[in-house]
């Protein structure tokens, strides 16, 4: 049995009121807080191409029971946040060298 990847997707609002998709690549809990690390999704191949890969990092806000996720505002959380997501995901892609002695 074949089992079809299908990545988490959310939609996202920005400030102007424009509304676009992204899949999570991760997300994690860190000093009480959850963040995410996400990146804008195309259905079109083509698309996804001419996108330059940015990773947009979010933070984990409630309002009443609704979990929102809301731009991180300070500059030094940001850069620990994204240093950390960085590493993370070099680490999920990090292919063995040994293969390539072979």
């Amino acid at each position: 049995m074949s089992e079809e990847y299908r990545p988490d997707l959310y939609s996202l609002t920005d400030e102007d009121g424009k509304e676009q998709m992204f899949e999570l690549l991760d997300s994690m809990e860190y000093e009480g807080e959850t963040y995410y690390a996400l990146t804008p999704y195309y259905e079109d191949g083509d698309e996804a191409l001419q996108d330059d890969g940015a990773v947009v990092i979010l933070k984990s806000e409630y309002e009443g029971d609704e979990e929102m996720m809301v731009t991180i505002e300070d500059d030094e959380e940001y850069d620990r946040i994204g240093n950390i997501f960085i590493e993370r995901i070099n680490a999920m892609f990090d292919f063995d060298d040994e293969d390539e002695d072979e």
